[in-house]
C-alpha cells in the first residue's frame, strides 16, 4: 500500500448490494414495499399507544421507544439505498457519511439495551403483577429510556471523533449499502488499531451485559411460571413474554450470525444481504410481532376499525 495511493476524501462511493442493472427496479420496489410497511407499522403502533389509554403501562411505552428507533435507524439507511439502487452514481459526502453512521450506531444500540429493559419489565409484570405499575414507574420508566438514548449517543460520539482524525483513505469506494464503520476503517491509510479495539471492546461489553440482563430475568421467569399449579396461569406468562422473546432471537440472532462467526471468502457479500435483514427486514416484523400477539393491541385495533366503520356510515 503505496502512500501516493493514500488521499483525504471528500465523498465514498457506496457500491451497494449488486451491479447488476436488470436487478435494480425489482430490488427498488422490494426494498420501497418493505420501508412503507416499516413506516407505516412503527409509526402507526406510536400512535396507536398514544391515543389508546388502555395501552399506557410501561410496557407499551418501552414499546413505543422501540418502534421510534427502528423507524429511525431505518429511515437514516433505506432512502438512501433506495436512491443507490437506481441511480449510476452512488455518492454520499464525507460529512453525510459521518452522519449516517453515527445516527445508525445510536440508534442500533439504543435497541439492544432497550430489549434488554424490557426484558426486566417482563420480569416485574410477572413476578409482581400486583405491584408492577408501581415498581416500574413513570418516573423509571423515563430515567431508562433516557438513559439508553445517553449512552449511546456518547458512544456513537467517541466512534465518530476517532473516525473524524483519520487522515487519508487508499479508496472511496465502500463495499456497502451504507457508511458502517467495519468498511470504512478497512480503507484507512493510517494506523486504526484504536479505532478497531475500541469498537471490538464496546460492541462485545454491548453485547454481554445485555444478553446476560435479559437472560437473567427470563431464568427467574421460567422458575416462576414453572411454580405455577394453573395450566391457564402457566400459557398466559409465556403468551406475555412470547412477542419479547421472539424479537430478541430474531435481532440477536442476526447480529450474532454476522459478527460472530468465522470469516470466509464470500463473507463481504454475505455479511451485506445479512445486514439488509436486519436493516430493512426487522424494522418490518417488531410492530408485526408485537400487534398480532397481543391482547390489548388487537382489541385497540378492533376498536379503531369499528369507529371508522361506524363514522363512515353517519357521514356517506
Amino acid at each position: 500500500m503505496g502512500k501516493e495511493n493514500c488521499t483525504a476524501v471528500a465523498e465514498f462511493i457506496l457500491l451497494g448490494l449488486a451491479d447488476a442493472p436488470e436487478f435494480r427496479v425489482f430490488l427498488f420496489l422490494v426494498f420501497l414495499l418493505i420501508y412503507g410497511v416499516t413506516v407505516l407499522g412503527n409509526l402507526g403502533m406510536i400512535a396507536l399507544i398514544q391515543v389508546s389509554s388502555r395501552l399506557h403501562n410501561p410496557m407499551f411505552f418501552f414499546l413505543s421507544h422501540l418502534s421510534f428507533v427502528d423507524f429511525g435507524y431505518s429511515t437514516i439507511i433505506v432512502p438512501k439505498m433506495l436512491a443507490n439502487t437506481l441511480n449510476e452514481v452512488k455518492a454520499i459526502s464525507f460529512l453525510g457519511c459521518a452522519l449516517q453512521f453515527s445516527l445508525f450506531c445510536t440508534c442500533l444500540v439504543t435497541e439492544v439495551i432497550l430489549l434488554a429493559v424490557m426484558a426486566y419489565d417482563c420480569f416485574v409484570a410477572i413476578s409482581n403483577p400486583l405491584l408492577y405499575m408501581v415498581t416500574v414507574s413513570r418516573n423509571l420508566c423515563v430515567e431508562l429510556v433516557s438513559g439508553c438514548y445517553l449512552c449511546e449517543t456518547v458512544c456513537s460520539l467517541i466512534h465518530l471523533c476517532l473516525a473524524l482524525e483519520i487522515p487519508s483513505y487508499r479508496s472511496n469506494a465502500i463495499n456497502h449499502f451504507f457508511c458502517d464503520l467495519p468498511p470504512l476503517l478497512s480503507l484507512a491509510c493510517s494506523d486504526v488499531t484504536v479505532n478497531e479495539v475500541l469498537l471490538y471492546i464496546a460492541a462485545t461489553f454491548n453485547e454481554i451485559i445485555t444478553i446476560m440482563i435479559i437472560l437473567t430475568p427470563y431464568l427467574f421467569i421460567l422458575i416462576i411460571v414453572l411454580k405455577m399449579r394453573s395450566a391457564e396461569g402457566r400459557c398466559k406468562a409465556f403468551s406475555t413474554c412470547a412477542c419479547h422473546i421472539t424479537a430478541i432471537l430474531v435481532f440477536h440472532g442476526t447480529i450474532f450470525f454476522i459478527y460472530c462467526r468465522p470469516s470466509s471468502g464470500n463473507s463481504i457479500d454475505t455479511d451485506n444481504v445479512a445486514t439488509v435483514f436486519y436493516m430493512v427486514v426487522i424494522p418490518t416484523l417488531n410492530p408485526l410481532i408485537y400487534s398480532l400477539r397481543n391482547k390489548d393491541v388487537n382489541e385497540t385495533l378492533s376498536k379503531a376499525r369499528g369507529l371508522k366503520i361506524f363514522s363512515w356510515r353517519i357521514f356517506s
